[in-house]
């Protein structure tokens, strides 16, 4: 059983699976310790140095693996043998990452952000695999995936010639943020349909008979039943207080 008190990152799993990245954690915590040479050959450590690193390494590796080397005790032989027993993981998980590379799509994707995490991990496993991953390849990457229905939207995004992904990436966000405003003002109101008028509060006033009158001064007053319920209903679907007319 693996020790996972106070761990400073996952330890190394019995079949190495987390190798990759467990060398990427070791190499960060034992340089602000100042003991990054002691895993560099004919290297001057110290014997309290190299304790203190074996100590480290150990409690950073699964149980099983710390009993298979348990006779080693200095820290640069540990960290080859358990070289030599899982750099072969390169091999094996390099095909996989190239195949996930290739067939990354921003089009497959529901947002930006789905894609962008998408392609962080791909490319963090291709680097653990000594892979490269530039900037460049990951604009080009997003650029040339495009949806066909966007290419002049892509061709516009190359025009603006990106060096760095981040910026790409934060321009993308801000038009589909705004995209998704504008499909959502079309869904509450769709293209077509003009917006309610506004009118005066004072503009149709009824007395206490129900007849209709312009401006409430008596002016263009309206006689008929007909015409009076039509003028109501108008009334009426403009918000304001409902009421019966009389006639």
């Amino acid at each position: 059983m693996t020790n996972i008190t106070n761990l400073s990152f996952v330890a190394l799993d019995i079949f190495g699976d987390n190798y990759l990245s467990w060398v990427q954690d070791v190499k960060l915590h034992l340089g602000p310790k100042k003991l990054r040479d002691i895993i560099k050959a004919e290297n001057k450590s110290t014997v309290e140095e190299n304790s203190t690193s074996i100590i480290f390494l150990r409690h950073h590796t699964h149980e099983d693996l710390i009993y298979e080397y348990l006779e080693v005790e200095d820290p640069f032989i540990l960290w080859e043998n358990l070289k030599d027993k899982f750099h072969h993981q390169k091999l094996v998980y390099l095909p996989a990452a190239e195949n996930n590379w290739a067939n990354l799509r921003l089009q497959n994707f529901k947002s930006v952000r789905a894609y962008s995490s998408a392609l962080f991990k791909i490319s963090y496993r291709l680097i653990m695999c000594g892979e490269k991953v530039t900037e460049k390849r990951k604009i080009d990457k997003t650029l040339s995936t495009f949806h066909p229905n966007n290419i002049n939207l892509a061709e516009m995004y190359i025009e603006r010639k990106f060096t760095k992904f981040g910026d790409l990436r934060s321009t993308l966000l801000v038009a589909e943020q705004n995209h998704e405003l504008v499909i959502k003002n079309h869904q509450s109101r769709p293209t077509g349909f003009a917006p309610l008028p506004e009118i005066n509060n004072m503009s149709f006033q009824q007395n206490v008979r129900g007849k209709w009158y312009r401006g409430g001064r008596g002016q263009g007053r309206y006689r008929g039943r007909g015409r009076s319920q039509r003028h109501f209903r108008l009334y009426n679907n403009f918000g304001h207080r409902k009421g019966k007319s009389e006639s």
